[in-house]
C-alpha cells in the first residue's frame, strides 16, 4: 500500500454492531483506490459486519464509513452462500442477469447486447451451457462461479466478498482466486473475508487483522505473524456476549499510515488506549 494513493475507504473511529452492542468497534484508517485487501481474524471477529457496514447494510452506531464518489452500484457486495435461499426458482442466466440491475432497473427488460454479456460473464467463470439451469441444482462451486459472474456485470470499483471461497473444491478457488487477481490488475478495491491464512499469503498483499476491533493492518507478511495472530485469539476468547452496550463518542481521527503495520491497545482485556481519551466498558472479561 503506497501512501500517496488516494484512499477509496476512510473509517473514522469506527463501531458497527447490533442492538447497540459493537461487534467491531474503534476502526479508523484508508484503504486506498486498487487495494487488495484480506480481512481476517477468529470466528466472530467482526469481519462480516464490516464488510455489510461498507456495503451499506449495516448502520454505523459510532463513527463514521467515508467511501470516495462512488457511481450507482459502485459498490457489488456478496454476501456469504448461506444467506442465499438455493430453493428459489430461478435459473441460472436470471441470477447472473441481476448484475445489470443498475442499468435497467427492477423490472426493465434485457437488449440483445445484454444478454451476449451475461453469456459472456458465465463464459468466463467456466459456466458456458448452464443457462437454463436452475439455481437451486447447481454444486457449491457452481454456485460460486455464477455469483461471481453477476459481480462482474456489476462492473463495481469497489468488491466486497464474504468468505467466497468457502466450502468449494480447490478447482474453483484457483480459478476465483484468478478472477479476482485479475479485478485488482484493472485498478478495482476489494475486500475480501478469507479463513485460510496460506491463501492470504499468496495471494493478498495486504491484511486487516479484526478480533472485535483491529489488531494489525498493512502488508501481510507483517500482519500475520505468530504474535499478532495470538493476540487476535486472546481478545476473541476474552470477548463477552452479554457485556453493556459501548457508549461510542463520534469524532474524526487521523487515518493510519498507509506503509506500516497498525496495532491497538498496550495488552488484552479491558486495559487498552482510546484515541478519544473517554474511559468506557468493552466486552472482555478480566
Amino acid at each position: 500500500m503506497q501512501a500517496t494513493m488516494l484512499p477509496m475507504i476512510r473509517l473514522e473511529n469506527l463501531t458497527l454492531g447490533y442492538d447497540r452492542h459493537p461487534a467491531v468497534h474503534h476502526l479508523s484508517g484508508e484503504i486506498p483506490a486498487g487495494a487488495l485487501v484480506a480481512v481476517v481474524g477468529p470466528n466472530g471477529a467482526g469481519k462480516s459486519t464490516l464488510l455489510k457496514g461498507l456495503a451499506g447494510e449495516l448502520r454505523p452506531i459510532g463513527g463514521r464509513i467515508v467511501l470516495s464518489d462512488l457511481p450507482s452500484g459502485g459498490v457489488a457486495y456478496m454476501p456469504q452462500r448461506g444467506e442465499i435461499d438455493h430453493s428459489f426458482p430461478i435459473s441460472v442466466f436470471e441470477v447472473v442477469a441481476m448484475g445489470l440491475w443498475h442499468e435497467i432497473g427492477a423490472f426493465g427488460g434485457l437488449a440483445r447486447s445484454q444478454r451476449e454479456r451475461v453469456r459472456a460473464a458465465l463464459a468466463a467463470v467456466g459456466m458456458s451451457g448452464f443457462e437454463s439451469r436452475p439455481i437451486g441444482s447447481l454444486s457449491g462451486g457452481q454456485l460460486q462461479r455464477a455469483r461471481f459472474a453477476r459481480l462482474m456485470l456489476q462492473d463495481a470499483p469497489l468488491i466486497l466478498l464474504d468468505e467466497p471461497f468457502a466450502a468449494i473444491d480447490s478447482r474453483t478457488v484457483d480459478d476465483l482466486v484468478a478472477l479476482i487477481l485479475g479485478w485488482h490488475g484493472e485498478g478495482r478495491t476489494i475486500l475480501t473475508v478469507v479463513h485460510d491464512l496460506e491463501q492470504v499469503r499468496r495471494h493478498f498483499p495486504t491484511a486487516l487483522l479484526l478480533s472485535r476491533e483491529p489488531v494489525a493492518f498493512g502488508p501481510t507478511a507483517q500482519v500475520l505473524t505468530p504474535e499478532l495472530l495470538a493476540r487476535a485469539r486472546r481478545l476473541s476468547e476474552a470477548f463477552d456476549e452479554d457485556a453493556p452496550e459501548c457508549q461510542i463518542q463520534d469524532m474524526t481521527v487521523q487515518p493510519l499510515p498507509a506503509e506500516t503495520v497498525q496495532t491497538r491497545g498496550d495488552g488484552d482485556g479491558d486495559a487498552h488506549a482510546h484515541a478519544h481519551g473517554v474511559a468506557h466498558s468493552h466486552d472482555h472479561r478480566h
